[in-house]
């Protein structure tokens, strides 16, 4: 009889699916680690000391990066040692060359004709979004390409052949392509922006911290700190992809990193392989989550709901501790029940880690410090790559030389290419939708939809964000789903909180006179308080024209920017499920790959437990989670901890020992106790009591036998 392990060998993938395949001529290698360091070099001259105009360097970086792509990875795999293609890929190289060339010169006299199209600005502007379509089907496939073609022909083509509330009258072909090429609302608009500013910067600086020794810092850290825990090898992988996550912002490359260490040493331990597989992608998932990085959200929800960088990480910080708190009670669970031994692990004491590697804090210390004293995230992650040099030539094992520095640069530049010419070809999209108002549309139709139900509007964006993810990577998706639905859940958001005041009698005087306009009788309830029926209805007689000026009359501007950042943050969140949830689940599959398991039945198990992904985006709808008092967001966490344990423990029926029928019922009133919005302090207390009591109880039970 076959092993387990060697019956599911078949039907994993192969880890090397998951890497991208590079050119690898000895010629063309070394035009692209020269090509590589002159791009990151040049970026970070526009982020220090550079003062080019914008549409200028939102061109310069799509070529560049489309360059670096174009020799990096053919029109198709099969012809990575062809010459044929790569004669091709140098005939596009020079197109790409030529779209910045042509903006730099020959914008000016667009604007001198009237912003009237001459063949050459008609050559020019097909040709870029040409091109754009082509690198992003290279690196992402070829669902992108096809949302933008279909959204480019929406304007100009099938929108005004359409009726009802999508139907558009169309613009012309000139206006379009003036639209994407030559003004900063395209290709070269604010996501192309964010992208060579932040989202370049702090990939660069990621780069420079893996190049110093930072990740194998992370993995020692880890293994030191929790190894010798029970279930250690689980809560390793935990730490280990949450530190890691914070300094990748890739699911999948975080996943590859440290699942090959992490995977092996949960197997060894007795935990089951596809529990260990599911544990890793989990974990790797929430490191998208993780302060500082985020991937690239942070950049982009700072950039859409204009509040500052540092806020956004602050804010997130607690969720994310959240998230990797609860994927650590499935790892104790399970290491309960399938009795995992303690495996001798021969890794460094804390101390010695500390002793070898204490200076890769200090890079990290010198962001976070410069992000408080309010320096601008370009300039702060720019010193702190400086301080990863520094700081490396404190180790006596690993100090930065001259050809280091330079492979940092040149890994920097190749982890950018995907996303840069991913992320100009987006503003394509979000150009579209900002021009045609169907963001606005889509709005109106979710509420609509959800019947102004904000838990149905949360339920249709996680099931739009799951199919979007299918085709979109997470950051894609994410400002896809943000543009189109961040309206509309921001809205519901304010809309309760204003309603429970109404309810509560709690609503400002200044916000009284807009009630007065429509219903001058509401004045006396709305001081004594209503039903909130009552309260829903008369909300509902306010024109739309005014309820801005009310939400900012009763909630405040700062409570309206930290309910707009829920919004955004919760749809960020949300647009994280695809990597664990099937069909498409890429750090699930890639975790099955390096576990040797089913990659479907991998997925199946990490969506388990990824549950935080979607319980803890409910708490910052329901609850001020994001905003919160400091009083607010201590109860929050200390009894999110307590319920996020408790649901945990009734999904799997066990908590320190099998769970009765009549344990795990109470278990669940411990859990919506604890967890459910606007509940009493008494009501958490007598669930803190519930939870703690079969806690013990387990606990004696598993200590005897």
């Amino acid at each position: 009889m076959s092993s387990p392990t060697s019956q599911t060998h078949t039907s994993a993938p192969d880890l090397q699916d998951f890497e991208t395949k590079h050119r690898s001529q000895a010629g063309v290698t070394r035009v692209i680690f020269a090509f590589s360091i002159f791009l990151a070099i040049a970026h970070i001259y526009i982020n220090t000391i550079g003062t080019l105009p914008e549409l200028w360097v939102s061109a310069f970086h799509f070529s560049g990066f489309g360059i670096l792509c174009a020799l990096l990875i053919p029109a198709h795999p099969s012809l990575l040692k062809s010459k044929t293609a790569l004669v091709i890929d140098i005939l596009m190289i020079v197109a790409l060359a030529g779209i910045t060339v042509y903006v730099v010169l020959f914008e000016d006299a667009l604007y001198a004709r009237g912003v009237t199209f001459n063949t050459g600005d008609w050559i020019a502007s097909s040709v870029a979004i040409l091109l754009s379509l082509e690198l992003i089907r290279r690196t992402s496939g070829w669902f992108i390409p096809a949302l933008i073609v279909v959204a480019l022909t929406y304007v100009v083509m099938w929108g005004q052949w359409i009726g009802g509330t999508f139907a558009f009258p169309g613009l012309s072909l000139e206006t379009l392509l003036y639209r994407s090429y030559f003004s900063t609302d395209g290709m070269f608009g604010s996501i192309s922006r964010i992208s060579w500013s932040f989202v370049f910067m702090f990939i660069l600086f990621g780069a420079f911290l893996v190049k110093s020794g930072a990740g194998d810092f992370i993995i020692d850290l880890s293994r030191s700190l929790a190894s010798k825990m029970i279930g250690g090898p689980g809560f390793v992988a935990v730490l280990g992809s949450g530190l890691m996550g914070s300094v990748s912002g890739s699911s999948v490359a975080n996943t590859v990193s440290t699942g090959v260490i992490t995977i092996p040493l949960m197997r060894k331990a007795g935990f089951p392989a596809r529990f260990s597989a599911g544990i890793e992608a989990a974990a790797s998932t929430g490191g998208q989550l993780m302060p500082p990085v985020m991937g690239a959200g942070a950049f982009i929800m700072a950039s859409y709901t204009q509040v500052s960088y540092v806020t956004i990480i602050s804010v997130a910080a607690i969720p994310a501790l959240l998230y990797f708190l609860s994927v650590g009670f499935f790892v104790r669970v399970e290491a309960k029940r399938s009795k995992v031994i303690a495996v001798e692990d021969d890794g460094p004491t804390v101390g010695s880690v500390f002793k070898a590697g204490w200076h890769h804090i200090v890079p990290l210390a010198v962001l976070v410090t410069l992000l408080v004293q309010g320096f601008t995230p370009t300039y702060a992650a720019g010193i702190s790559i400086l301080a990863v040099i520094f700081s490396s030539w404190l180790s006596k094992h690993h100090r930065m030389n001259l050809m280091d520095i330079l492979d940092a640069m040149v890994q920097g530049a190749k982890n950018m290419s995907t996303t840069a010419v991913l992320l100009v070809g987006i503003g394509l999209v979000v150009n579209v939708i900002s021009t045609t108002g169907v963001g606005n549309t889509f709005s109106l139709m979710i509420t609509g939809w959800a019947g102004g139900s904000l838990i149905f509007t949360i339920i249709l964006i996680a099931l739009a964000s799951l199919i979007l993810g299918m085709g979109l990577p997470v950051t894609a998706s994410y400002i896809v789903l943000g543009t189109l639905s961040a309206p509309a859940l921001y809205s519901l958001i304010a809309e309760s909180q204003l309603i429970d005041m109404m309810a509560n009698g709690t609503l400002p005087q200044a916000a009284h006179a807009v009630f007065m306009l429509v219903d001058p009788t509401s004045l006396t309830k709305l001081a004594a308080g209503m039903p909130v029926d009552e309260a829903t209805l008369l909300l509902s007689q306010v024109p739309g024209d005014f309820r801005g000026m009310l939400l900012d009359q009763s909630l405040g501007a700062e409570a309206v920017a930290m309910i707009l950042v829920t919004a955004h943050m919760i749809i960020f969140w949300l647009s994280q499920d695809s990597n664990v949830t099937p069909p498409v689940c890429l750090t699930a599959f890639a975790a099955a790959a390096i576990a040797k398991t089913p990659p479907m039945r991998t997925g199946l198990t990490a969506w388990k437990l990824a549950k935080g992904l979607y319980i803890i985006p409910l708490l910052m709808a329901y609850t001020p989670l994001i905003g919160g008092t400091f009083e607010e967001m201590v109860r929050l966490t200390i009894f999110g901890i307590l319920g996020l344990y408790a649901f945990v423990a009734v999904m799997e029926g066990y908590l320190e020992d099998q769970l009765s029928l009549l344990n795990r019922g109470l278990l669940l009133v411990a859990t919506l106790a604890l967890l459910w919005p606007g509940v009493d302090l008494i009501w958490q207390l007598v669930g803190s009591v519930i939870f703690f009591a079969i806690f013990m109880k387990g606990f004696r039970n598993y200590s005897k036998t």
